[in-house]
């Protein structure tokens, strides 16, 4: 749970610009977290400034009205990898209208290529992850489809094997049939001879 500490100042009247300094902590530098700030704080329109606070905090401070600042801070209060915000100090002072836009101040050449390049890690290793864990439903999906085709060559197999023995049922039938058929054909010459061996009596 991040845990946050409000200092107001006196005489802060709601609707009007303050100033507000924060101070962020928990995995917060070389994560990339200063663009995610400075991003935040355009689109609430506030006016100030973001830089890395040695040696693991991130300082912010900015000015604009009391409800775009509380959006602000909600904004940026993020805790997804590569970005992890476990405290935040904030105070609020009375604004002084000295910033025209918001900006990241930047370190040295050296710092700003070392961050580049961990984010560029934290990236890569947050893509491997996704990677894998479509790999992962990949794989039980692949799983899922042997099953299913597994079931459909029984059912298969069952319905050849039902055929076949409804197919032979079908020839004993006609093979009866034929069989009573004969014998029918063979009793009614009988009965015709009789007939005629009557008929010939009876003349």
């Amino acid at each position: 749970m991040i845990k946050f500490l409000y200092i107001k100042a006196v005489g802060n009247v709601k609707g009007m610009n303050v100033r507000v300094i924060i101070i962020a902590k928990g995995e917060v530098q070389r994560v990339g977290y200063r663009d995610v700030v400075e991003r935040a704080a355009r689109k609430m329109k506030l006016t100030g400034n973001v830089s890395n606070l040695k040696p693991y905090d991130v300082k912010i401070i900015c000015e604009g009205d009391n409800k775009s600042i509380d959006s602000f801070i909600e904004l940026i209060t993020l805790k997804e990898y590569p970005v992890i915000v476990e405290h935040m100090d904030v105070k609020f002072e009375d604004a002084t209208g000295e910033f025209e836009y918001f900006e990241i101040i930047r370190g040295d050449m050296t710092e700003e290529l070392g961050e580049k390049l961990d984010m560029a890690n934290a990236k890569l290793t947050l893509m491997i992850g996704k990677q894998g864990v479509m790999i992962e439903k990949q794989d039980v999906l692949i799983e899922k489809v042997e099953d299913n085709t597994s079931i459909l060559n029984n059912f298969k197999n069952e319905t050849n094997n039902n055929l076949d023995k409804l197919t032979n049922i079908m020839i004993k039938h006609d093979v009866d049939a034929q069989e009573r058929i004969a014998t029918l054909t063979a009793e009614i010459s009988q009965i015709k001879e009789r007939l005629s061996l009557l008929e010939s009596a009876v003349a």
